[in-house]
C-alpha cells in the first residue's frame, strides 16, 4: 500500500520559460501546418465573403487572422496536456492537521 503522508522526491519544477516554450513551439509548428492545409483548399476572401461580407480585409490579413487562430487552438491543447501530465506528487500532499 502507498504512503501519502511522506513526500516522495519529486524533480524541482522547470523554468517558467521553459515551461511556456514547451506549449507554444510545438503548437506554433502545428499551426503552421495546419494553416497550409487550410488554405490550399480555403480562399480567405471567399470565407469572409460567405461569414462577415462587410468587414474589409485583405487575403494576408485573413491568412494572419487563420494562423493566429489555430495557434490558439493547439496552444489551448497543448496546455491541456501539459497540465494532465503534471507530476501528482506536487499536488497530492497531505493535509495539514492543524
Amino acid at each position: 500500500m502507498t504512503d501519502f503522508t511522506e513526500p516522495t522526491f519529486d524533480h524541482p519544477p522547470r523554468p517558467l520559460a521553459q515551461r511556456i516554450g514547451a506549449i507554444l513551439w510545438p503548437s506554433f509548428f502545428a499551426a503552421c501546418v495546419a494553416t497550409m492545409v487550410f488554405f490550399a483548399f480555403v480562399d480567405p476572401l471567399m470565407l469572409r465573403d460567405q461569414t462577415f461580407p462587410e468587414l474589409p480585409m485583405t487575403r494576408a490579413m485573413g491568412y494572419s487572422i487563420g494562423f493566429f487562430m489555430f495557434w490558439l487552438a493547439t496552444a489551448s491543447s497543448s496546455l491541456f496536456t501539459w497540465i494532465l501530465l503534471r507530476p501528482p506528487s506536487r499536488f497530492n500532499r497531505a493535509l495539514p492537521l492543524d
